[in-house]
């Protein structure tokens, strides 16, 4: 085969990693190294050179589309489909392969996936039967805990809560609500794969046989995996398997929904002979921006090691913006943007990167005030829009009546006269004979003791479910959608609200028949149509939808700009206890992750980078008064360059501060750190008065800035 089209792209550290040996290989790829085009140009090597069949390669990648775009790669470049290729998600290959073995997995063949809300519904659900206070056990920690447990390989029979009251109850509701889900045939994304390493775990035949199958395991991200996505790659890799893995440990920044950027080592130690390939060239950033980020991150301990440059410019200096407050740092953005946007620069070409979605509120309404277009990256999703999700319920209930999270989301929607008291009455009917929803109404519709327009209103509904069932079989997937949007009523629901809400409903609801027209199932599935249309949907509900095209400043927090590039970059709120974020100051694991999200936001910006930082800020209705970011610090002197406000400029409106010194009366220094007995530690920002009447202004990191006499604050220095 002419190898030229895989290898003339490639750099020399590309293409020692694209025509490695067959044996296990770790490749340490730095931002806008080409790590995507490694990953397809290895399949293609492996398909094109090493004689490897299609079928016999799975390929992990962390979004959907990047797993569109890998297929649509390797087939460029073999010239041929790869439809027999495994490519996508941990979670759609797992759904995959559970789909395929339910019977071995333990599950009913028409088991439905659960999202996030449907999920916290059966949550909520389980608390009212075990008789919780939800204030007491929010359902949204145990949710959150339950998915945690399953995100490291653990059961509630795993657990144990010792002498803890609190655990105990954790546990608990953990083992209900599991029982609830093997009951109503229901999988949520956590379990999806756990319940698909356990199959590995309990079927030693049906795990040979995939380790045969796919001799070779490619990993996008691989930093990003946490403690059960590494378990399931490591079981079906096996001892004697080749994976190749393509991460950037300097990149972690999921540490707090599981990642676990150790797995990069743990994984050199599980498979001894592995190949280490780093790809340090750069195509993205200018020269000074990539020397910035390489000294930044150079302060986080235990890194792999790498050192990203550039064959292009070194470009303009990192630019520190020191703004009054809030107002003063959105003003200063907005006005950049306008300049480079009067100069012909597109808007899209411009981001603004934050810590927190709080931030955004004051950037909002500052664009909106110039009439600058904007996008808020990662806003409400089409799947997770509630006319959508509605939708689905109905195609849900419609394939699996033990569906009890559909059931109740549409009973009543639209409005049917089934109110909260019939509802509660169903669940407790259900709960009582071990039974779905389904059938608790099916009881309460012929139970001749229960009031006449509550038991029609029941029987309504479950006549139309069956009506809409007979009524779409045989039907097109896209037809199907649009018979059940309409015979439900939804689309003549949201039709009577003659707001731009109503319409804007109605239109997505339209858009959902569009997307089912569209819907392509993988090559080889062996499901019902519907069925895949539905798990897609679940699957795809964190996925960005629309407005991507628009030339409009692109706004998002620093988690969403993970694997995005864009000329300019602005990176806002730069100061201690905003970013680093507070939770992270006093632990050294959290901080070193939130330097690697400054590294990542850095790393955006292909041109121009700005940091800027307020002296006072209002978030969360709270006064602050922070010290800049050490972010800003660790940056060599000689690639910033520091901006103030002209000596004109008025200041804008802050309450107004004493002055400063860099010593106070008492001794302590301004900027120290010290620690108050009942506000705990803060930093020392202003002080007043002399003698036995001197005053100092601290900054707690848990109370806000506080004034205290000196003479009797008691402080102690650190």
């Amino acid at each position: 085969m002419d190898v030229t089209a895989i290898l003339d792209p490639l750099n020399d550290a590309q293409r020692e990693a694209v025509t490695s040996p067959l044996e296990p290989v770790l490749v340490l790829a730095g931002a806008g190294s080409g790590k995507t085009r490694v990953l397809a140009h290895r399949v293609a090597w492996l398909c094109g050179v090493e004689g490897v069949s299609p079928h016999g390669v799975l390929a992990v990648t962390f979004t959907n589309k990047a797993a569109g775009e890998m297929r649509s790669r390797i087939e460029s470049l073999l010239g041929m489909p790869a439809g027999s290729l495994w490519v996508g998600t941990f979670h759609g290959l797992a759904h995959r392969l559970l789909r395929m073995h339910w019977r071995e997995a333990g599950l009913p063949q028409t088991f439905t996936v659960l999202d996030s809300d449907d999920q916290l519904r059966v949550v909520k659900r389980v608390l009212k039967d075990l008789e919780l206070d939800d204030s007491r056990h929010p359902p949204r920690e145990l949710q959150w805990f339950i998915n945690a447990r399953k995100d490291e390989g653990l059961r509630a029979e795993h657990l144990d809560a010792g002498d803890d009251p609190n655990r105990q109850v954790l546990i608990r509701v953990y083992a209900a609500y599991q029982a609830a889900c093997d009951a109503g045939g229901l999988v949520d994304f956590a379990e999806l794969l756990l319940r698909a390493h356990e199959l590995w775990l309990q079927n030693e035949d049906l795990l040979a046989h995939y380790r045969r199958r796919f001799g070779h395991v490619l990993v996008d991200e691989f930093q990003d995996t946490n403690t059960i996505q590494y378990a399931w790659l490591r079981n079906l890799a096996g001892p004697g398997g080749v994976p190749f893995m393509v991460g950037d440990d300097d990149q972690s920044i999921y540490g707090w929904r599981g990642a676990k950027v150790e797995n990069l080592r743990r994984f050199q130690k599980d498979f001894p002979k592995t190949r280490l390939v780093k790809l340090e060239q750069n195509y993205r950033s200018t020269g000074n921006i990539l020397n910035a980020a390489n000294a930044l991150i150079a302060n986080n301990a235990g890194r792999l090691g790498k050192r990203l440059w550039t064959e292009g410019i070194e470009g303009d200096p990192i630019r520190v913006y020191s703004a009054f407050n809030e107002r003063d740092e959105a003003d200063f953005v907005i006005g950049r943007i306008k300049a480079l946007a009067d100069s012909g620069t597109p808007y899209s070409d411009m981001a603004v990167l934050y810590r927190s979605n709080a931030q955004s509120r004051v950037f909002e309404e500052a664009l909106i005030t110039q009439r600058i277009p904007y996008r808020v990256y990662g806003g409400l999703r089409f799947f997770e829009r509630a006319e959508i999700k509605d939708a689905l319920a109905y195609l849900r209930l419609i394939a699996n009546r033990g569906d009890d999270p559909a059931f109740e989301r549409i009973v009543n929607v639209p409005t049917r006269g089934i109110g909260a008291r019939t509802i509660d009455a169903l669940r407790d009917y259900a709960r009582a004979n071990m039974t779905s929803l389904w059938n608790a109404a099916g009881h309460l519709a012929s139970d001749e003791g229960v009031n006449r327009r509550t038991s029609n209103a029941v029987r309504a509904f479950l006549t139309l479910i069956e009506a809409l069932d007979a009524h779409t079989r045989g039907l097109d997937l896209h037809e199907q959608v649009d018979h059940v949007i309409e015979a439900s009523g939804l689309v003549a629901h949201h039709g009577k609200d003659k707001s731009e809400r109503g319409d804007a409903r109605v239109e997505n609801l339209q858009e959902l028949v569009s997307a089912a027209r569209g819907f392509e199932p993988a090559p080889d599935s062996e499901m019902r149509l519907v069925d895949e249309f539905l798990a897609h949907a679940a699957l795809e509900a964190g996925e960005a939808q629309g407005g991507a095209w628009e030339d409009c400043v692109q706004m998002m927090t620093m988690h969403s700009a993970k694997g995005l590039e864009f000329p300019t970059v602005f990176i806002t709120g730069m100061e201690d206890g905003l970013f680093p974020h507070q939770r992270s100051l006093q632990d050294p694991r959290g901080l070193e992750e939130e330097r690697r999200l400054c590294y990542v936001g850095a790393t955006r910006a292909m041109r121009e980078l700005y940091l800027t930082y307020a002296e006072q800020r209002r978030l969360h209705g709270i006064d602050t008064y922070g010290l800049p970011s050490r972010f800003i610090s660790e940056l060599p002197g000689e690639l910033v360059e520091e901006i103030r406000p002209h000596v004109q400029v008025s200041r804008p409106y802050a309450p107004a501060a004493p002055r400063r010194a860099e010593t106070t009366p008492s001794g302590i220094g301004l900027g120290q750190r010290v620690r108050h007995r009942k506000f705990g530690e803060g930093v020392v920002l202003n002080y007043e008065g002399q003698g036995h009447h001197a005053r100092v202004q601290v900054n707690f990191e848990n109370e806000g800035a506080k004034w205290l006499v000196v003479a009797y604050a008691n402080l102690e220095t650190m």
